[in-house]
């Protein structure tokens, strides 16, 4: 037995009506933000690592170096 075809219809809009209703359904995301404290991570100096062991001076020479490593004229000769 064949269903009418204003049934079928019925329902296509039906689950098309639900699927868009439920695309409305989004909620805030706020944060329960509390004043003076930090909740995030604890921020690090990049030359804080096992790496440079705290060396600052030592930090900003590779950085230096991978600067002029950047330079296609310096790389090519």
């Amino acid at each position: 037995m064949r269903r009418p075809l204003n049934a079928v219809r019925a329902g296509m809009c039906a689950a098309v009506l639900a699927v868009v209703l439920a695309g409305c359904g989004e909620r805030p995301q706020v944060v329960a933000y509390e004043q003076g404290k930090y909740q995030g991570k604890a921020d690090a100096q990049p030359w804080d690592n096992p790496i440079f062991k705290g060396d600052k001076a030592e930090w900003e020479k590779a950085v230096k170096n991978r600067g002029r490593n950047l330079n296609e004229y310096n790389r090519t000769q």
